[in-house]
């Protein structure tokens, strides 16, 4: 087994955070954008905020889909578009607690 490094582990708690539902989708190939999720987790920790999220995913998405129609500044998009980053938010936060606090997992409130 692979030791992983700091923002792998970081990466892994943020997805281990996630809605199972979600969870469960994650591709390999988006492995990279959590690195980006655990880079803001690490600099902006529980006050990251949704345009932080979606500027993230942004960067990830400007090489791995650089045709999406979603890459705009946040503003322009719609709140429904805009919705869609809310539970990768919830994520990193949960996971900031985690890693700052030790607040565990299972006390959330699904």
């Amino acid at each position: 087994m692979t030791n992983l490094n700091y923002l792998e582990a970081d990466a892994a708690l943020i997805v281990a955070c996630l809605p199972e539902e979600i969870d469960d989708e994650i591709t390999k190939e988006q492995l990279p954008l959590f690195y980006n999720y655990a880079l803001l987790m690490r600099a902006k920790g529980v006050d990251t905020q949704l345009e932080d999220v979606h500027d993230a995913w942004a960067a990830w998405a400007s090489a791995a889909r650089p045709d999406h129609p979603a890459l705009v500044p946040f503003e322009e998009l719609t709140p429904e578009i805009q919705a869609l980053d809310q539970p990768f938010l919830e994520a990193i936060r949960e996971a900031a607690m985690v890693r700052e606090e030790g607040v565990a997992i299972w006390l959330r409130q699904d």
